[in-house]
């Protein structure tokens, strides 16, 4: 596992040491088609994320920035929903238009296993990102770059067992990414190590309303339920929401995974405890440079995973991550 700063930093080094070989050429930028140096290098992203969303927004203003940093051209496309087919259709398509590079997320590594094999077939080399690094390895792709998802549930169990939570409620809300599931396997395990109990409670992203209106009947009908973990910022305003109109907001302890203003506003006032950080911006920008690397340098990546996380943000280290993040960058 790679989880070194130092290794971090000497990677970024030599990423700013090839930049200097390619200076006075115009960056492409991610979603862009502008014109790149000599090389003209491609990269595309296809992820289960939109864009759009706050999560991934993050991710794609790492990789235009790295796409404007080493001068390549960047493309990012994602589903409009959660869905495989559509996903492999996307990578489908993105090796038939023979980019020089290919950046994935990994949310079904089975569902996912034929185009990424037919990639690397094709030649093009593939960096994993965000979900999926236990099967990265087999897969063939380079590296993996993200948190390991199992000590990120487990770290938030920790942190309820902590705060003296003793029925946790682990709100999923795409059922069968296999990203979320090992985050409320790690959480229910840590929890059950410290004595307390849990279950998953599956909602559905697309539907907000449906997705308060269950929380809100399980705490209506569960007292006992103490702590509440979410699993990104999309379930932030149900959740909130449902406890306070289930009249359980002073009673349970909420904690959530990933960053977004809301979040941490809500940890600044108190109404969130704590959240899981695995600094996304780098999961858009760090494959960037590694695939920029391989393809002018050679360069290969011994370490199955280059960690961005789990990282724990609390009111004691809140306050100099609020600019960032509203900046997109964190």
């Amino acid at each position: 596992m790679y989880n070194s700063s130092i290794g971090l930093r000497a990677l970024l080094v030599a990423a700013l040491l090839l930049l200097g070989g390619c200076s006075g050429n115009d960056a492409g930028s991610a979603g862009g088609a502008e014109a790149g140096p000599a090389d003209n290098l491609r990269i595309v992203f296809v992820t289960h994320g939109q864009a759009a969303d706050p999560f991934w927004s993050v991710v794609q203003n790492g990789a235009r920035q790295a796409a404007q940093e080493v001068g390549v051209r960047v493309e990012y496309q994602s589903p409009d929903s959660f869905d495989m087919v559509v996903m492999g259709q996307l990578i489908d398509a993105a090796i038939a238009s023979n980019p020089d590079g290919l950046v994935v997320s990994l949310p079904d590594p089975d569902a996912l296993r034929r185009p990424i094999r037919e990639a690397l077939a094709a030649g093009i080399p593939v960096v994993s990102i965000n979900s999926g690094y236990d099967a990265a390895q087999e897969l063939g792709v380079l590296t993996h770059v993200g948190q390991t998802e199992y000590e990120a549930g487990y770290r938030a169990g920790e942190q309820m067992a902590a705060a003296g939570v003793q029925s946790g409620l682990c709100v999923n809300q795409e059922v069968g990414n296999a990203a979320l599931d090992r985050r409320c396997e790690g959480f229910a395990d840590a929890m059950d190590e410290a004595g307390a109990t849990t279950d998953v409670l599956a909602v559905e992203m697309g539907d907000p309303t449906e997705s308060q209106q269950r929380i809100q009947a399980r705490f209506s009908a569960d007292p006992d339920v103490d702590g509440l973990l979410t699993l990104g910022p999309s379930m932030i305003q149900p959740a909130l929401r449902a406890l306070e109109e289930a009249g359980r907001h002073d009673q349970v302890t909420m904690a959530t995974c990933d960053l977004s203003p809301e979040i941490l506003e809500g940890i600044t006032d108190g109404r969130i405890q704590f959240a899981i950080d695995q600094q996304q911006y780098l999961q858009g920008y760090l494959p960037v440079m590694l695939l920029s690397l391989h393809l002018r340098n050679q360069n290969t990546f011994p370490d199955d995973v280059i960690r961005t996380g789990p990282a724990l943000v609390t009111a004691d280290n809140v306050e100099a991550l609020q600019r960032l993040t509203e900046q997109g960058r964190r």
